[in-house]
């Protein structure tokens, strides 16, 4: 075969070749054409049914979402209507309540209106009166310048005092009136408050002294106590600020000091001096310390825990602190931190019953004695350092005046300082509650008994109930009822101003007379 020929049969065979190629080629682009168009119909088709079904869930879910916000509506109507009927229900009531208090003032307006035509129609019969008494009185001078041959002054100042005493008789009787139908309407609404507030509080008093006893494994311990020529001793009294007292009484030591924290520091330490065995200066200072440290923690626990008792919240760090410090504080053996919750639990108790705010009157009865955590630290009565010092923080006004007043060196301001007067009253004068030396008891009832002689027409006065009562005896010939009753009102207002004493003294004046004649 020539190169002619295979060149010419190459040809042929490319040209085939390529028909061939273009033909299967057109043949695989239809096919192409034809798959895409049905993957296309297809796609298309699924889309529209995943559209539809997208279309349905959106409708289920705006149906869902209408039935909810459809179901709060509802919901929300519901509790407006509610709300609507309970205001309107208030509404009802609160108007039936001004009706009743519109009716209750229209009744007081006709009673204060008759009230006042009947004081009219007094006054009009008191001038009138009146005017009849001065020419009475005129009558009288000219009469008894006539007889008496008096001068005209001389008559009128005879006439003064004749009338000055039957004033002072006529007013002792009003007074007496008055304060009977005082006392029977008020006496039995008092006790009842004032004995259920009693009833309803219990407070328990530990009697302490001015020495604290610390007992001793041995005798042979208070040499050590004593250390070398009395260093030991020296170190701890001046570190402490305590004596101590070291006698025959057995396996004891006795602590005296003035300050009750002071001396518990001592008998805290000592005791922890007494159970390691080393006492020594140095250690005398370190146990001391670690003893004030403990001492401050149960202070601050004292304090926080009769407040967490009482309810009364908010008060300072340092308040609280000096509230503990009166669990150490006695005052005639009684405890002034239990006296002082006592006196919170009777000032609640009765502002309870007189519709006060009960939370502010315990505040006031527990603060009432703040001041002798401090006194003996600074000059002035209890009253006035302790209202000084809750002054620095800010203490409401109601609760300081209480604390100034509670004895009634100032004056009072509210209804609460009474109630704080009251409890302190009722607590101090509890039989077995305090205790006094007996020279002082002795004095005061001495004392008691010369106030009441001092008096013109007494004949003689006895103190009895251990000073809570005197009886007066007077002369027949010189007082008469009424004024005795007179008496007894000055004799004790003479006793509340130069006397200081716990509770109330009674003052009982006797007017009697005898007859004695003897058969022979």
């Amino acid at each position: 075969m020539s190169t002619i020929e295979f060149i010419v049969i190459a040809v042929v065979v490319g040209v085939i070749s390529f028909i061939l190629f273009g033909y299967l080629a057109r043949r695989a682009s239809d096919n192409r054409v034809k798959e895409s168009k049905a993957e296309a119909k297809k796609i298309i088709s699924e889309a529209e049914n995943e559209a539809k079904i997208k279309r349905k869930e959106a409708i289920l879910e705006a149906r869902e979402e209408w039935l909810k916000l459809k179901t709060n509506f509802e919901e929300k109507s519901e509790k407006l209507r509610r709300e609507q009927d309970e205001i309107s229900k208030r509404l009802e009531a609160q108007q039936a309540t001004v009706s009743k208090k519109l009716e209750f003032l229209e009744v007081r307006e006709r009673e204060l209106a008759n009230r006042e035509n009947n004081i009219q129609t007094r006054e009009k019969g008191i001038e009138l009166r009146e005017n009849e008494l001065a020419q009475i009185i005129t009558a009288q001078n000219q009469k008894l310048q006539k007889i008496a041959q008096m001068t005209p002054e001389e008559a009128k100042k005879q006439l003064m005092d004749n009338m000055i005493n039957d004033a002072k008789l006529e007013a002792a009787a009003h007074i007496k009136e008055i304060k009977e139908k005082a006392e029977q309407e008020a006496d039995k609404e008092v006790k009842e408050i004032i004995l259920s507030s009693i009833y309803r509080c219990a407070a328990d008093y530990t009697v302490e002294s001015t020495v604290s006893v610390v007992n001793l494994p041995s005798d042979e311990m208070k040499g050590r106590i004593i250390g070398r020529e009395g260093r030991n001793i020296r170190s701890f009294e001046t570190v402490t600020g305590v004596d101590v007292i070291v006698d025959d009484t057995p396996e004891a030591v006795i602590l005296s000091g003035y300050d009750p924290v002071r001396r518990e520091i001592a008998r805290m330490a000592l005791e922890k001096l007494v159970t390691d065995g080393r006492i020594h200066p140095t250690r005398i200072e370190e146990v001391v310390a670690k003893s004030q440290k403990e001492m401050e923690i149960i202070v601050r626990e004292a304090g926080e825990q009769a407040c967490f008792e009482l309810g009364v919240h908010g008060l300072h760090a340092d308040v609280i602190y000096q509230l503990g410090k009166l669990n150490f504080r006695t005052s005639y053996g009684q405890n002034v931190l239990a006296h002082s919750k006592e006196v919170a639990m009777l000032c609640g108790l009765m502002a309870a019953e007189l519709e006060l705010d009960a939370v502010l009157a315990k505040r006031c009865g527990l603060l009432h004695d703040i001041g002798k955590a401090i006194d003996r630290e600074t000059e002035g009565t209890h009253t006035q350092i302790g209202a000084d010092f809750m002054q620095r923080y800010r203490e409401n006004e109601i609760v300081i005046n209480a604390i100034e007043s509670h004895h009634g060196d100032v004056p009072i301001k509210s209804p609460y300082p009474i109630l704080v007067q009251a409890a302190d009253a009722i607590s101090g004068a509890r039989p077995g509650a305090r205790r006094e030396p007996l020279e002082a008891y002795v004095k005061r009832l001495r004392q008691l008994e010369e106030l009441a002689d001092s008096f013109k027409g007494v004949a003689k006065a006895y103190a009895i109930q251990a000073g809570r009562e005197v009886r007066v005896i007077v002369e027949n010939e010189t007082l008469d009822d009424l004024g005795c009753a007179i008496l007894a009102d000055d004799i004790a207002a003479k006793i509340e101003s130069e006397m200081q004493y716990p509770g109330q003294i009674k003052v009982t004046v006797i007017r009697e007379s005898r007859a004695t004649e003897f058969a022979k």
